[in-house]
């Protein structure tokens, strides 16, 4: 009796070994069980809004800031929802996942100009080689104040769902798995091939994304959460859509303070994509990196390794 009582305990732990490790349950399962959950309850909120928005005629390759709001908001919830249970099952807080950290406000703050400033010196770069041509000032008095919060708030929940999603819980937990730094390739190229589905995006576009999502991972490993990530994304999305006008992924904004348009090699003006599939992001983007050493490298990164789960 005792050799079949031994061969089941051995079964048991060989089975526990399977889908627990030191910290949990392993990373691949907790992935697996995250993306079910998501694709539950994003279809619990986001359904219901299509319906909601095709009662609304939309123009063709132009967005709207409440029909960005609704679909945003409404992954998002699906997103919230998802992380919560997993928080759940990993005896964690929901902010455990990247948006812990002490002065987030000033943080987001710092981060919100820092986009704004990046992509204002992106467009001076590009006007002054000659890549795009301005055409004037577009919105004045109320509506221009008037949309510039209608598309803050739609971008803030843009820059909200999009870090949340791929640098968030996933990041926190394919680093368990891969380390961090694979983790941050990783999900950097899954954030460049997201944009695959957006219409007229081009390779360089792509690969800036994808580039973008690495610096957004940089600014994680020196301040541990996304809140200076989450306010540059929503700002330099906001600065390209709003303020300057300019194309996003091939969509124009409705209502944009300025309006330009590209002109030029549109490797480097980037044509109807926007100034995100111009060659020029590469070199911003690498300042950006370097800023980021001489502002933040006095701080010790916490260290962040396979621990073997």
């Amino acid at each position: 009796m005792i050799e079949p009582e031994m061969n089941h305990l051995e079964s048991l732990s060989m089975l526990h070994r399977i889908f627990f490790g030191r910290e949990g349950l392993r990373a691949g399962w907790s992935i697996g069980i995250f993306f079910i959950l998501l694709g539950v309850c994003t279809a619990v909120f986001i359904f219901p809004t299509q319906y909601l928005l095709e009662k609304n005629n939309f123009p063709v390759n132009v967005i709207a800031p409440i029909q960005m709001c609704a679909g945003e908001f409404a992954v998002f919830l699906g997103l919230l929802g998802t992380s919560m249970i997993m928080a759940l099952i990993e005896h964690k807080r929901i902010i455990s996942y990247g948006l812990e950290g002490k002065r987030r406000l000033v943080t987001f703050l710092y981060g919100t100009l820092s986009g704004c400033i990046a992509l204002s010196l992106l467009m001076g770069s590009l006007y002054l080689c000659g890549f795009i041509s301005f055409d004037g000032q577009r919105l004045y008095g109320w509506n221009a104040l008037q949309y510039a919060f209608d598309w803050g708030a739609a971008f803030f929940l843009v820059g909200l769902y999009e870090e949340y999603l791929l640098r968030g819980y996933l990041q926190a937990t394919f680093t368990r798995g891969i380390g961090f730094w694979w983790s941050a390739l990783l999900l950097s190229a899954a954030f460049g091939c997201i944009h695959l589905f957006n219409n007229g995006e081009s390779p360089v576009g792509i690969c800036s994304a994808a580039l973008v999502g690495l610096v957004f991972c940089i600014s994680l490993w020196y301040l541990k959460n996304l809140w200076w990530a989450i306010g540059f994304h929503a700002s330099w999305n906001w600065s390209q859509s709003f303020l300057w006008g300019t194309s996003n992924s091939g969509m124009i904004a409705q209502g944009h303070l300025f309006s330009v348009h590209p002109q030029g090699n549109i490797l480097w003006s980037g044509g109807t994509t926007g100034p995100e599939g111009s060659l020029m992001v590469v070199p911003l983007l690498i300042l950006i990196v370097f800023l980021m050493r001489i502002v933040w490298g006095k701080f010790t990164p916490q260290q962040t390794r396979n621990e073997g789960t």
